[in-house]
């Protein structure tokens, strides 16, 4: 097993184009890291600079104790899965999985023994004999991460290996990567750009924008603490509600005005913006569609809006309001709802919504930074 450390990595392309700026990393022995971002933001990139089908530009990455940057691919002693599955057509799922360990002259007995392992882990051992034109998306996508296994490398690389799949699929085969990372115990790096994927996969999750790290940490962390407005607005579904406001200091606290309402802040919240010597600011404040109520009446601390589309999804209703132009996103419970919303709320209803306090996110409009 091996920790894995990127130092300063960057790639810069023959065009002079930077892909990935200045990519510093470290990942522990077994640790599941995901990268994540939008299309070209040089996750891709990044995890094929660990495998050796890119050269890294500039900095250094270190498998174990040993400096890999000038090191073949073959003998990194990784393993990638890659969205299109990339099997060989005319040789079965047995033969697919042999095939590397039979390059590596190992024993016949020792290959049948490991194939087999591989294959009751991913409950493919009636499928051996088959061809994979004779196999589902998610079956071949479970024979490529099958031929990865058992090479038994000491890091597991992944790119975007659920892509192609249904989505349906796509979740079972997100509860068998949990299961077979318990199962394999080796370390992870996996590449997309879902982030439901990134927060049930990921011990840390790597968020990338323009080829830059814009935050590390644990998917309950930048849930609830996204360093900036990229951040929150790319983790959570729906995303994060934006609005304009404005933050005063009264006596010793601080209060909110947005839209409208006006609310006191947390005495954490007013404790960081004091610390930043903040009399009175612009802000941008940032609340999660599912942090918003309904209230029943109006008052000061209530946003008055109307219903501009109501989608239910069984469980809860995704509701679009507008308030002074602003579009808003509400993710409300339907039991939370009056009997007669129940099945959905009409065009152009009038209702009015708050938020608790200590769910308020406060962004600095220009430079995008979270104040708290």
């Amino acid at each position: 097993m091996a920790t894995v450390t990127l130092k300063g990595v960057k790639k810069i392309y023959d065009n002079k184009v930077t892909a990935v700026h200045d990519f510093t990393l470290d990942i522990a022995d077994k640790e599941f890291i995901v990268l994540v971002g939008p299309s070209g933001c040089g996750k891709s990139t990044t995890l094929r600079m660990i495998a050796g089908l890119e050269d890294i530009s500039e900095g250094d990455l270190i498998i174990g104790d040993k400096r890999m940057n000038d090191v073949e691919p073959k003998d990194r002693d990784i393993a990638m899965v890659f969205q299109s599955y990339a099997l060989y057509p005319h040789m079965t799922v047995y033969e697919n999985m042999a095939f590397a360990l039979k390059l590596r002259k190992m024993p016949k007995d020792e290959i049948d023994k490991r194939v087999r392992e591989a294959a009751e882990i991913l409950d493919i051992t009636q499928y051996l004999d088959r061809k994979p034109k004779a196999l589902s998306g998610g079956q071949r996508q479970r024979v490529a991460i099958g031929r990865a296994i058992v090479r038994e490398p000491q890091v597991f690389l992944m790119d975007e290996p659920l892509s192609n799949l249904d989505a349906k699929l796509r979740n079972q085969m997100r509860a068998e990567i949990i299961k077979l990372r318990q199962r394999i115990d080796t370390t992870f790096v996996y590449v997309t750009h879902d982030q439901t994927e990134a927060m049930t996969l990921g011990d840390r999750i790597v968020i990338m924008k323009d080829g830059f790290i814009q935050q590390i940490g644990t998917p309950q962390q930048v849930f609830d603490n996204p360093t900036n407005i990229f951040v929150a607005g790319f983790i959570g579904s729906p995303q994060m509600n934006f609005f304009n406001g404005t933050v005063a200091k009264v006596g010793d606290k601080y209060q909110l005005s947005v839209h409208g309402a006006t609310m006191d802040l947390t005495a954490e919240a007013c404790k960081a913006l004091a610390e930043k010597g903040i009399s009175s600011k612009d802000v941008t404040v940032g609340i999660r569609p599912e942090h918003i109520h309904f209230a029943p009446k109006g008052g000061a601390h209530t946003i008055t809006a109307t219903v501009d589309v109501s989608e239910m999804m069984g469980s809860e209703i995704y509701l679009h309001v507008s308030t002074d132009g602003k579009d808003v996103v509400l993710r409300v419970p339907t039991t939370d709802l009056p009997a007669e919303y129940r099945a959905g709320i009409p065009y152009g209803t009038e209702v009015k919504f708050t938020f608790p306090a200590d769910l308020i996110h406060l962004f600095d409009p220009e430079t995008e930074l979270n104040l708290l």
